[in-house]
């Protein structure tokens, strides 16, 4: 099968190593021509280091050379750059390929999921959201993963499956494509909250917390939006939600560490050195709160401390001392 990866970023990278190493026909695109040079010449990604690029993998700088043969297309460009990419992408897309989204998260200005960014600018799209708890890091080191492909045709989300399934990648299918996406970009919001935690000096005991209460948050948005409850119990929304908030590849969990030790918003995301999108997703999730009438508190408390600079103990204070209620509210 031939794919293309639209975007060089450590997921995409490390995704483009599994599906070679599958067998598959993989060419690589990036927006950035310096990139591609520097991967051409070096066969490694510099935040992935240890992970050496096959060389049956192309590259091109030109996306007329990656979409139109190719039997899938993988968007994996940060999610603020998911809509201009699909316009330069739009007219060399045919009807019989498929899209698949691997970024995660929310368009601030429409509230659209990414997959419905792509479809606005590519009508005749099929796309499906691939997500679910993936470090690029140990998806390079070919570490056992379990992921899900969701879109609402249940064959078109099963082609996908067996596209991306080997030894390693255990892929899961889901028609929830609305509830897997909303898990993809929300989790990111309540892992900085943890991160916070962890940089303030707090246990395991809130981080348990945090995770725990920031899974309803999402769930109650999401069934207000009308996804299916099974898709915040499965890997989209716990499995994703638990790496993402815990482990040490997390950018979302070390952006929020760093705040939570002091440093800015602005400083923090400088230290990653990597997109952090949950900061992204914040304004698109307070909106949808709005709009569907629905609680948020964490993910109201991570907005005023990254985007209106309140402290960080005072916040987690003001959470703690909120009026007591049933846990299932």
């Amino acid at each position: 099968m031939k794919i293309g990866i639209l975007g060089a970023g450590t997921w995409g990278m490390a995704l483009a190593r599994m599906l070679c190493n599958s067998g598959h026909t993989v060419t690589i695109w990036s927006a950035l021509p310096a990139e591609i040079d520097e991967l051409i010449r070096t066969r490694r990604h510099k935040n992935l280091p240890d992970m050496e690029i096959p060389e049956a993998i192309s590259f091109t700088k030109d996306i007329r050379d990656v979409c139109p043969d190719k039997n899938i297309l993988v968007f994996a460009v940060p999610s603020v750059f998911v809509r201009s990419t699909a316009k330069l992408a739009a007219p060399y897309v045919k009807d019989r390929q498929i899209i698949v989204d691997v970024a995660k998260g929310l368009e601030a200005e429409t509230l659209m999921t990414l997959s419905e960014v792509i479809t606005s600018e590519i009508p005749h799209a099929k796309v499906v959201a691939l997500s679910g708890p993936t470090h690029a890091e140990e998806v390079a080191m070919d570490l056992p993963t379990t992921i899900v492909a969701a879109h609402e045709d249940l064959t078109i989300a099963e082609q996908v499956q067996a596209a991306f399934s080997n030894p390693v990648l255990r892929v899961y299918t889901n028609t929830d494509i609305k509830g897997v996406e909303l898990c993809g970009a929300l989790k990111n919001i309540i892992a900085l909250a943890t991160g916070v935690a962890s940089g303030l000096g707090y246990g395991d005991n809130t981080k348990a917390a945090l995770i725990t209460r920031g899974l309803a948050e999402i769930t109650r948005l999401g069934m207000a939006a009308g996804c299916r409850f099974e898709t915040f119990s499965g890997l989209a929304g716990m499995g994703d939600l638990i790496v993402t908030a815990t482990s040490r590849h997390s950018r979302n969990n070390r952006c929020g560490f760093l705040i939570g030790q002091g440093y800015s918003p602005k400083e923090a995301v400088q230290q990653v050195g990597m997109v952090v999108e949950g900061i992204n997703a914040i304004p698109a999730a307070l909106t949808l709160a709005k709009k569907y009438n629905v609680e948020l508190p964490i993910i109201e408390a991570a907005d005023q401390v990254i985007n209106h600079g309140k402290d960080p103990a005072e916040t987690v204070g003001e959470l703690m001392g909120r009026d007591s209620k049933p846990e299932g509210v």
